[in-house]
C-alpha cells in the first residue's frame, strides 16, 4: 500500500506535511467473549502508526532498553497475563474486565533517547483510545484522550501485543484474552497547520482496507467502522499531554499513573514550558510509551477543511493489504475485508 500521496489543491490554509505513514485500526472482544458484534463487546481500540518519511528522515524515539520495548527486549516475551487498564476516572472503562491487581506492573513509561531512521528502519506505534472508538469527525465535541503503549522497531512485538491469550488470575480464575481483530488500514499524515498567529497539528487520514464496493458502501448499514467511529477520512486536532503538570481536582482526564507516563529527554519536554497540552510538533513526541494525546473532531472532509487531498495507491479488491502482510497471523481480518463484525 505505501504512504501515499497528497495533492495540495488551494494555498490556503497553509499546511507543513510533518509526517507521512500508514495507519492500522484494530479492536479487541472483551475478556471470555470469542466475538464481538456490536460496541458494547469491544474491549479495546488501537490505533498503530508507521511513520515512514516526513521533514526529518531520523526521528528521535525513547531508549529500546525502557518501557515495555525493554521489557520485551530482555524478557522476548511479552506475557504480563491481564491486559491492564490504566485508565482512571471519567475516561476508565464503565464496565467489562479491569485487570487483576495481584498482578503487579512494573512498567515505566518510556525514557532516554535514540535514533531511528525511518525510511530504513520499522518504527511502530501501538496506541490505545481510552473511549474505545474515535470521536465523530463530523461533530465537534469533547476531546478523546489516548495513549501510546507501545514503541518499537520490531513487527513481532506489535503482533504479540495482538494475539490471544490464555492465563490465570488469583482472583478470577482462568481468563481468555481474544484476538484483536484487523479493523481498518490507511495512509496518514501529521501536519502542521497555521491559523493566525498559531500553530496547531492535525492527525489526518484517508482509508484503503476496506475496500469500497460499487456502490460506494462497504459492508452493512451498522459495519464496526461506522460504529467506532471510522470514517474512509477524517481529520483530527492532536494535542500533547504535558507528563510532568499533574491534573486538576475536577479534570476529566485524570489520565496514567505516574510511573507509566512518558519521561520525555530535555529537549521535548522543553516544549511544553508550563503549558498542559502543546501540538504534536515534533512528531517525535508520540515515540515514547506512555505518552497522552488528546484527539479533536475536525472535519469528515480534509480538503474542504485544509485544501489538501490524500491519495491512496489503489481503491478495488486487487489491492494487497499491508495491515495482513505485517499482523496477518495474529489478527483475524474478516472486520478489514468485509466491513462485518467478528
Amino acid at each position: 500500500m505505501g504512504q501515499g500521496e497528497e495533492v495540495k489543491t488551494r494555498d490556503e490554509p497553509k499546511v507543513e506535511i510533518q509526517e507521512k505513514g500508514e495507519i492500522f485500526f484494530f479492536y479487541r472482544p472483551k475478556v471470555d467473549k470469542e466475538e464481538a458484534h456490536s460496541p458494547d463487546d469491544v474491549q479495546r481500540m488501537y490505533i498503530v502508526m508507521r511513520p515512514e518519511s516526513g521533514e526529518r528522515p531520523v526521528e528521535e524515539k525513547q531508549s529500546s532498553d525502557s518501557g515495555k520495548e525493554g521489557e520485551k527486549q530482555s524478557s522476548d516475551s511479552g506475557k504480563d497475563g491481564e491486559e491492564k487498564s490504566y485508565v482512571s476516572g471519567k475516561e476508565g472503562d464503565k464496565d467489562g474486565d479491569k485487570g487483576d491487581t495481584s498482578k503487579k506492573d512494573g512498567t515505566q513509561g518510556g525514557h532516554g533517547e535514540e535514533e531511528v531512521n525511518i525510511e530504513k528502519q520499522p518504527l511502530l506505534r501501538f496506541a490505545v483510545m481510552g473511549k474505545k472508538s474515535l470521536p465523530d469527525p463530523s461533530k465537534r465535541g469533547r476531546p478523546f484522550w489516548g495513549y501510546i503503549e507501545l514503541v518499537t522497531t520490531k513487527i513481532d512485538d506489535v503482533k504479540a501485543a495482538l494475539k490471544e491469550e490464555e492465563y490465570d488470575t488469583a482472583t478470577r480464575g482462568h481468563r481468555h484474552k481474544p484476538a484483536a481483530r484487523a479493523l481498518a488500514e490507511g495512509v496518514y499524515r501529521i501536519l502542521r497547520h497555521q491559523s493566525g498567529r498559531q500553530n496547531h497539528t492535525h492527525l489526518i487520514y484517508k482509508l484503503e482496507f476496506p475496500v469500497l464496493d460499487a456502490a460506494g458502501i462497504s459492508g452493512p448499514q451498522e459495519s464496526p467502522q461506522e460504529s467506532l467511529n471510522i470514517d474512509r477520512e477524517a481529520s483530527f486536532l492532536i494535542q500533547i499531554k504535558n507528563p510532568e503538570r499533574q491534573p486538576s481536582g475536577g479534570s476529566q482526564f485524570r489520565g496514567l499513573p505516574n510511573k507509566r507516563k512518558s519521561a520525555f529527554p530535555a529537549g521535548l519536554q522543553g516544549q511544553f514550558g508550563q503549558k498542559k497540552f502543546v501540538p504534536a510538533d515534533p512528531p517525535d513526541l508520540l515515540n515514547y510509551e506512555g505518552c497522552e494525546f488528546l484527539l479533536i473532531a475536525a472535519s469528515d472532509d480534509i480538503e474542504e477543511e485544509l485544501g489538501l487531498e490524500l491519495t491512496i495507491e489503489c481503491d478495488d479488491e486487487k489491492c494487497e493489504s499491508d495491515l495482513l502482510k505485517m499482523f496477518g497471523e495474529a489478527a483475524p481480518a474478516k472486520p478489514l475485508l468485509s466491513g462485518t463484525w467478528e
